[in-house]
């Protein structure tokens, strides 16, 4: 007599042992939201192409939404004024987020600092070519997360010439977005990357192990080199820094790094070259790294300490010389 329960158990076996064969790792590269991506997950080639058709959508949806480049975005359209954009689940998440970061950070984080961002030439529109202390004064009077509002209805209130710049967040966004998508099309093991911020889901289906990935020399000139490498695994990793974004005064000959503190309107001046943060999400994790970008080092170093889901990398350069400073916990 046929034992049931045996054969059931070695159908089970039979049939994941063949579809384990038709699945390898599958690498989806491009370029979206200004900058390059690449996507790692165990899964089948046949469902390569759909895959990629849904990662696209995404990147119309989330540019259409958030980004400042786009002229028909709905960033865009409240910039100019339009006060009957109807946001939708993307603005709204990456709201929620930045108002929570903003006062974590005692507003060292703040994404209505965009006419400070184009003013420094960082932005879609044409910069100033000076900056002088009345300027900024009058910029500033649109500067400040208590001077925008999302209604219940999905629309923005904000100060008239209060310019929202979300880059520092939407990167990271988009990562958990695409992360999150290939998690609803049954993939376990995953690797996000855009532009540098990542998202590790389970393991690396060649290793077995955690996901390795690494975080890039601060002073690498023409050739890319790692300072270090950190194993990740359903965590996000996000790293700013004053290394390669910068503009020069063509007036003054004065170096303008990327980092602007909200509070004063003024570039910041930092011999921290770069701050890397692991948190549970890749958008927390880059809206981090740019207030660590910020925050005087003792501060930054404080607050990633009392939150348990944080952790942060510094470099920083003292006599020519890099040094590493770890939050307790860093992996």
């Amino acid at each position: 007599m046929m034992d049931f329960k045996k054969f059931y158990s070695l159908l089970l076996i039979c049939l994941w042992i063949g579809c384990s064969e038709t699945f390898e790792l599958q690498q989806h590269e491009g370029y979206a939201l200004g900058t390059s991506y690449h996507f790692k997950y165990a899964g089948s080639p046949e469902e390569f192409e759909s895959i990629q058709k849904g990662i696209d959508s995404l990147f119309f949806e989330i540019n259409h939404s958030l980004s400042t480049y786009l002229k028909t975005s709905d960033i865009s359209k409240i910039n100019k004024g339009d006060t009957t954009i109807v946001v939708d689940h993307h603005f709204k998440k990456v709201f929620a987020k930045s108002e929570a970061i903003w006062c974590s950070t005692d507003g060292s984080f703040d994404p209505t600092l965009g006419q400070l961002v184009n003013l420094y030439g960082f932005g879609p529109e044409k910069p100033l070519n000076t900056i002088d202390s009345l300027t900024l004064q009058k910029i500033l009077t649109s500067v400040g997360w208590e001077k925008i509002k999302l209604t219940a209805k999905g629309k923005i209130i904000k100060h008239p010439s209060t310019y929202l710049d979300f880059n520092a967040i939407a990167k990271g966004y988009a990562v958990d977005c695409i992360a999150n998508y290939l998690q609803s099309k049954g993939k376990q093991s995953i690797l996000v990357e855009i532009g540098g911020e990542l998202m590790a889901l389970g393991r690396n289906p060649i290793s077995g192990t955690s996901w390795k990935v690494a975080i890039d020399d601060p002073l690498q000139l023409n050739q890319r080199r790692w300072i270090t490498t950190v194993e990740l695994s359903d965590q996000g990793l996000a790293t700013s820094g004053n290394y390669r974004k910068h503009r020069t005064d063509s007036l003054t000959g004065e170096k303008y790094v990327h980092s602007i503190n909200p509070l004063t309107g003024r570039t910041v001046k930092t011999n921290v070259l770069s701050a890397s943060v692991l948190a549970p999400d890749c958008m927390t994790a880059d809206a981090w790294a740019t207030a660590l970008m910020v925050l005087p080092l003792e501060k930054g170093q404080e607050l990633i300490e009392n939150d348990p889901k944080l952790e942060a990398l510094w470099i920083v350069v003292k006599n020519d010389s890099l040094i590493q400073i770890l939050s307790s916990y860093w992996k």
